[in-house]
């Protein structure tokens, strides 16, 4: 019997140390922590807006009442293209829109400006004085940091493009129709 009860008291004796260092590796505090991992892209979209389509005619016409010695008409300007883009920078460099056109209209200037952005959030760009379009790159929008303009017409900024047929590139003039490519780039700075 002794055999007995010092056996079930050696069991009770182990399951109650089993207890007690459960008990202890299960100490809760009054605070706690855990780790989540936030990934955030870097972005670069660009788009261009319009109500109606982005492609347009620009069409110089004869002088008004056909009067021999006056000069062609200018086509009116065309403010219907919105640029619009989203950008997240990876680090302190903005961002700039580039703009370049192929081929050039001999004696035609296409004079673009761009305004200040409308909507959206962030750091948007500055947009430059406007100047006449050329083969190489030139930047319209300059220090895009993370920010997004909207989408659609009405939403970002408002391009204008001018026709010109200055006096002093008058005799590079010829009859006839171009097709120019206009294309925007967003590109670090």
């Amino acid at each position: 019997m002794k055999t007995r009860f010092t056996l079930v008291s050696l069991l009770f004796v182990v399951m109650l140390a089993g207890l007690s260092g459960r008990a202890v590796a299960q100490v809760d505090t009054q605070t706690d922590n855990h780790q989540i991992s936030v990934v955030v892209p870097t972005v670069a979209l660009l788009d261009l807006e319009t109500s109606a389509t982005k492609n347009f005619t620009a069409s110089f016409t004869k002088p008004a009442n056909d009067e021999a010695g006056e000069k062609i008409v200018a086509p009116a300007a065309n403010a219907t293209i919105w640029l619009n883009y989203t950008s997240i920078q990876a680090g302190t460099t903005t961002k700039n829109v580039n703009v370049k056109a192929t081929p050039l209209v001999a004696g035609v200037d296409i004079h673009l400006v761009a305004a200040a952005a409308v909507g959206g959030a962030g750091t948007k760009g500055t947009p430059t004085a406007g100047f006449n379009l050329l083969t190489t790159d030139q930047v319209l929008v300059s220090d895009i940091g993370s920010a997004y303009t909207s989408s659609g017409p009405t939403s970002g900024h408002q391009l204008t493009y001018t026709f010109i047929a200055d006096d002093a590139n008058y005799a590079n003039l010829r009859s006839g129709s171009t097709t120019v490519t206009v294309t925007y780039t967003l590109a670090d700075n």
